[in-house]
Formats: C-alpha cells, sequence, structure tokens
C-alpha cells in the first residue's frame, strides 16, 4: 500500500522535528513550515516517516494512504 505524507498546516507549530528526522521528503520554508515532496513515500523510508509522524510535537504530520 501507498502512503504520501500530509501536514495540517493550522495545527503545525514550525517545530522543524519532522524535517530533522526525514529530509529525504521533507524540507522547511523560510519561516520553519515543513514543505512536503508530492511523491508517495518510498518503502524504504517509511519507518521514518512513521518515526517523523510519531515525532511532531503538534500531531500536524500525517501519514496517509495514497490513492
Amino acid at each position: 500500500m501507498t502512503k504520501r505524507l500530509r501536514v495540517n498546516p493550522i495545527v503545525c507549530e514550525a517545530h522543524g522535528v519532522c524535517a530533522g528526522l526525514l529530509p529525504e521528503l521533507i524540507t522547511l520554508d523560510r519561516w520553519g513550515y515543513p514543505v512536503l515532496a508530492k511523491e508517495p513515500v518510498p518503502p524504504g523510508l517509511l519507518p521514518l516517516a512513521r518515526r517523523a509522524t510519531a515525532a511532531c510535537p503538534a500531531l500536524a504530520l500525517l501519514l496517509e494512504r495514497a490513492d
């Protein structure tokens, strides 16, 4: 099953933890908010994507099924 990252911009507080844990798919804009890769999460990065979503202090990063 293919997964994709999504961020809830209303909840996000720009801590930057996600980009630190998953720099392959997440960069930060100049204000510190995450910019996510548009492509689905590669299977080899799924464990890191799960870790990044779990570590988000604001619970703003989500890992969803890609359709």
